[in-house]
């Protein structure tokens, strides 16, 4: 089963409007190296999943890849062939919310070229654009 929080406070959530750039976690915090999101827009569970799988295989055990998003909003859908009305349709998959700034994902102890092809391979699969960051040296 793909990512999904184990509660939620209210089930069936509104889809709202993406607004603004990230104040919160828009920096490399873990690894060395970030993918950060230039659009907003939402990225679903399997996105994240296959993301996920195909940083692993391209790093191979080198280095270790932080996964900083997680799907906590619920997409409904109603079934086909259904009529208007009888109101909301039931959840259908989960995606996480994207502002610009925000860093998907980090990777540690791989060097540049190397995180810069696995990015690559990553940022295919993404349905926004995003660009290779490096962490800052603390102050």
């Amino acid at each position: 089963m793909a990512l999904m929080p184990k509660r939620v406070k209210h089930r069936k959530s509104q889809r709202g409007r993406i607004k603004g750039n990230a104040t919160r976690g828009n920096t490399v915090a873990f690894g060395e190296w970030g993918l950060q999101s230039l659009d907003p827009g939402h990225i679903t569970a399997q996105t994240i999943e296959a993301c996920r799988i195909a940083a692993t295989q391209y790093v191979r055990g080198e280095g270790k890849l932080y996964i900083r998003i997680f799907p906590q909003k619920s997409v409904t859908s109603r079934p086909l062939e259904t009529r208007m009305g009888k109101g909301k349709g039931e959840p259908d998959h989960w995606v996480a919310v994207i502002k610009p700034g925000t860093v998907l994902f980090e990777l540690s102890g791989v060097s540049h070229e190397a995180a810069k092809r696995c990015f690559a391979r990553v940022a295919h699969k993404l349905p926004v654009n995003v660009r290779l960051v490096e962490r800052r040296p603390s102050l």
